[in-house]
């Protein structure tokens, strides 16, 4: 699992939990509707100043994303080391 992919993955999910667009969180975070929409699907990587942007339109602070996240890894990288061990 890459980190972009599991960020993106969160955030499209809180921004869906609060029933917003994503031209209304680009405004907000003062960032493209396209770049916001390419993060949203793990294809760019955001900035840590870019992050925090979008995490503050999302009105979630970015330590809880960052813990989900890595919550998601965690789990990945868990499963992964099963697969390889059975093999």
């Amino acid at each position: 699992m890459l980190f972009r992919s599991a960020l993106g993955t969160h955030l499209r999910a809180r921004r869906q939990e609060l029933g917003r667009t994503l031209r209304e969180v680009s405004a907000d975070a003062q960032v493209s509707l396209g770049y916001l929409s390419e993060i949203e699907r793990g294809q760019k990587e955001a900035s840590s100043e870019l992050l925090g942007a979008i995490c503050a339109a999302l009105e979630t602070p970015l330590s809880q994303v960052l813990f989900a996240v890595a919550d998601d890894v965690s789990v990945s990288e868990r499963a992964h080391v099963e697969v390889v061990r059975a093999a």
